[in-house]
């Protein structure tokens, strides 16, 4: 179980990373800082460079997952960046992520959910400080959860600006 732990904690870590450093770096065709802020801009968030550092943070967490420390907080950086991503851009788009849908942010999540539950496994940072025990279980997956949806609701009501109100062209006469 530990090896599988391991594959699983470094694969998903690894791929939130590379994602992460789209956004830091630019790396690999992404948008760096300056295009992930105007990104955020012109989906009507508020504050769009603390909003851009936060995602940065967020994604760069994927280290965290990956070898496994502080495994909360890392899943809960993952699945509250995923929670809003579904909301904001993939939900539209139906289930596939062929046409864009959620179904590869769910996977990111329901593994996310799924390490914290089961812990991070013999081969992680938080087994060699001693945390994994004390750190890890069906209430903690739970808790990461309560708070993702939380910090999500949070994010796209408060951090984010109505849109726009479409005027009918009935009305307008």
């Amino acid at each position: 179980m530990s090896y599988g732990l391991l594959v699983l904690r470094v694969v998903v870590g690894g791929v939130i990373l590379a994602h992460g450093l789209q956004k830091t770096f630019g790396w690999w065709n992404g948008p760096g800082p300056a295009g992930l802020r105007g990104w955020l801009e012109s989906m009507g968030f508020r504050w769009a460079a603390l909003m851009t550092l936060l995602l940065i943070l967020a994604e760069d967490g994927g280290l965290l997952f990956g070898v496994g420390l502080l495994t909360p907080l890392a899943a809960l950086m993952i699945v509250t960046s995923q929670l809003v991503a579904v909301s904001t851009t993939h939900w539209k788009n139906g289930f596939w992520n062929g046409n864009g849908g959620f179904e590869f942010n769910l996977t990111l999540i329901t593994v996310a959910l799924a390490i914290c539950a089961t812990g991070p496994g013999r081969f992680s940072f938080d087994r060699w400080f001693g945390l994994d025990g004390h750190w890890s279980g069906l209430w903690w997956a739970v808790g990461v959860l309560a708070v993702s949806i939380v910090s999500a609701t949070f994010i796209l009501t408060a951090l984010r600006q109505a849109p726009p109100q479409v005027q009918d062209a009935a009305d307008a006469v």
